[in-house]
């Protein structure tokens, strides 16, 4: 029944936040145009609910075609790809606040699963069974894989957490994701992915 209810939770607290967090948005966006040359948002395609792909927004971090040189999707503490303001935004998680327009779509949801993309770690045919259970549910801004680890959990690691938090999903589960999330922001825990991972 929950699982029902998150879209109408979502769409209140879209209404409470909106404005803040558009003003926020606004100001964000001027100071990643003043600080290095191309566009505001990254968008990229991404796994959601039954394994179809959708067009995800973030804040840019990184110059301009970054995942066409050095790493690729992979980035490091030291990336010499990520921007001055893209460090910033990464390490305060501000650079996902774009994606309240995925959540107004109805593409996402504030807790869930975090989308991969379609090619990376597996594509949608080749997650099995249980693994495909994260896919029941529309994806998060942050998820349980999220609080509990973040960055620095292999992605097999990271789908297990996605299925625990499928098969035991509540109200007072997501309202602990966004409180250890809160707290792993502020503590900045876990930003980037440990080699390897």
């Amino acid at each position: 029944m929950y699982i029902f209810l998150k879209r109408l939770i979502d769409f209140l607290i879209l209404i409470i936040v909106s404005i803040p967090l558009l003003i926020i948005g606004i100001i964000i966006a001027f100071l990643i145009k003043y600080d290095s040359k191309g566009s505001v948002l990254f968008k990229q395609n991404r796994l959601g609910e039954n394994g179809k792909v959708f067009e995800i927004y973030k804040f840019r971090t990184m110059v301009q075609n970054a995942e066409k040189i050095g790493t690729g999707v992979f980035t490091n503490d030291r990336d010499p790809r990520i921007t001055k303001m893209g460090s910033l935004l990464r390490k305060t998680s501000l650079d996902e606040l774009p994606q309240i327009i995925n959540i107004f779509k109805g593409e996402m949801s504030f807790v869930g699963p975090r989308p991969p993309v379609p090619y990376h770690p597996y594509k949608y045919e080749d997650y099995d069974e249980t693994q495909k259970l994260r896919f029941t549910v529309k994806p998060g801004v942050t998820g349980m894989a999220q609080a509990y680890g973040r960055n620095t959990l292999s992605w097999d690691e990271r789908i297990e957490y996605d299925v625990k938090y499928v098969k035991n999903i509540s109200l007072l589960l997501d309202i602990k994701i966004v409180v250890k999330t809160i707290l792993s922001v502020i503590r900045k825990e876990n930003i980037y992915r440990e080699k390897g991972k």
